[in-house]
């Protein structure tokens, strides 16, 4: 790939710079199963579900999809709900909860091939951003060595102080362009969910990559990826180098 043709790169995190789609997989499991055997629904919540309803979107937008796709109606609540509460807001930092447990007793690791793109853009002079629905985007990169390749951060917290919309609206992967300083016909956007590849279509983005870990190139390709590709190694330009990591 060549990437003087380009200005900037975009970059999810979840499954696309790290591999925390585990983690957070397992967080959402442990809450919704525990909140639907309290209720004493026997239908257990599964990966299907986190694929169908969760995964790439803002973590309480999540929420109110699994529980609408169950028929299933709480109040909103706010941000600032107790995890024990019975809201949407609440849920969804009862599994933020979980999460921050896992990542401190387990670390993280980013994808060696990951690292080896970003060696080879920093090397280039290549801006980059991260743009996550995640509000702990900035402890996982902390966690897994790699924040100081970016410099921006866009996750959940800062769209919801800047009253963007989530994936698939464009709005982040826009925001996150002009903190960088370019337009989003000279920004190259990096995704393994469908709702981040609709995103980055949305926006009208010079390219956006497809990064299958799973949800599969057809989707991604009918979501409107441009390239499909199953590890960021594969877009490391001629001629790089092994880099050191951050």
């Amino acid at each position: 790939m060549d990437w003087s043709d380009y200005e900037a790169a975009l970059f999810d995190l979840d499954g696309v710079v790290t591999p925390t789609a585990e983690v957070h997989m397992h967080a959402w499991a442990k809450m919704f199963n525990d909140f639907l055997a309290a209720r004493g629904d026997q239908s257990p919540y599964t990966d299907e579900d986190y694929f169908h309803y969760v995964d790439g979107k803002p973590r309480y937008d999540g929420v109110r999809s699994f529980l609408a796709s169950r028929g299933i109606a709480l109040p909103d609540g706010t941000p600032d709900d107790d995890p024990s509460a019975e809201t949407v807001c609440g849920l969804g930092n009862r599994k933020n909860g979980y999460f921050g447990q896992v990542l401190a007793e387990e670390g993280i690791a980013p994808y060696p091939g990951s690292v080896r793109l970003l060696d080879a853009l920093r090397d280039r002079g290549v801006p980059m951003a991260i743009v996550s629905s995640s509000r702990n985007a900035p402890d996982v990169l902390a966690a897994a060595g790699v924040a100081d390749y970016f410099r921006t951060v866009v996750h959940g917290g800062v769209a919801a102080e800047q009253g963007l919309d989530g994936k698939p609206a464009p709005d982040t992967f826009l925001y996150a362009a002009r903190e960088l300083g370019v337009t989003a016909d000279g920004a190259v956007v990096l995704e393994d969910a469908v709702s981040g590849v609709r995103a980055g279509a949305a926006g009208a983005f010079a390219l956006v990559i497809g990064v299958d870990r799973g949800v599969g190139a057809d989707h991604l390709r009918d979501a409107g990826a441009d390239l499909v590709v199953s590890d960021l190694d594969e877009l490391v330009p001629a001629g790089s180098t092994e880099g050191a990591g951050a």
